[in-house]
């Protein structure tokens, strides 16, 4: 049951990605097509410029998911990181704890522009707002399930010690922080 679940879990974050490629290829063809049908051909496709803010829009949110699966947020791991090991659970709960509640502030927020959005309708594609903005029920959702599963794990002793942290450093940031500490010594 859990495999069927995590395999689920995968195949949907790789639907995401593939979501992001496929907004940014559309964005790139929409934006340097009109680029060059106004340049060379003084004309242009009226609806490529509303299309390619749509495209970016789900692209930024859908990018925020997949990010945050895979641990790729900012954060700040200065005072974390030397607590002990119930600071750092403790640390982990409250940052799970607001994100979750952000994420039903965002949730909220969109089911009350909703009845607004769905009347509003995009100058010239001529679709409800709601396929633009309705993107914040997906994104609150999936991101508020990540904080409870997460949340879970921590409370029912699951979450290992080397994930009490979840600020992941980049490559070039590790090899310069190893490089400042063989030099220390």
């Amino acid at each position: 049951m859990q495999k069927a679940m995590d395999t689920s879990v995968h195949r949907f974050f790789k639907l995401l990605e593939l979501l992001v490629v496929v907004c940014m290829v559309a964005m790139v063809i929409m934006v340097f097509g009109n680029v060059v049908l106004r340049y060379a051909f003084n004309s242009g496709i009226s609806i490529s410029d509303e299309m390619s803010r749509y495209c970016f829009i789900w692209l930024t949110y859908i990018g925020a998911m997949v990010a945050m699966r895979e641990g790729g947020h900012l954060g700040v791991d200065t005072v974390v990181k030397h607590l002990p090991v119930m600071g750092k659970k403790v640390c982990l709960f409250l940052s799970e704890a607001l994100m979750l509640f952000c994420n039903g502030l965002f949730f909220l927020g969109t089911w009350k522009m909703h009845e607004l959005q769905v009347s509003n309708v995009s100058v010239v594609v001529g679709i409800s707002m709601i396929w633009i903005y309705g993107i914040g029920y997906v994104v609150a959702t999936v991101m508020g399930f990540i904080n409870l599963n997460v949340l879970y794990r921590l409370l029912t002793g699951q979450i290992r010690d080397d994930e009490l942290v979840q600020v992941i450093e980049t490559e070039g940031l590790a090899d310069v922080g190893k490089h400042m500490q063989g030099n220390r010594g």
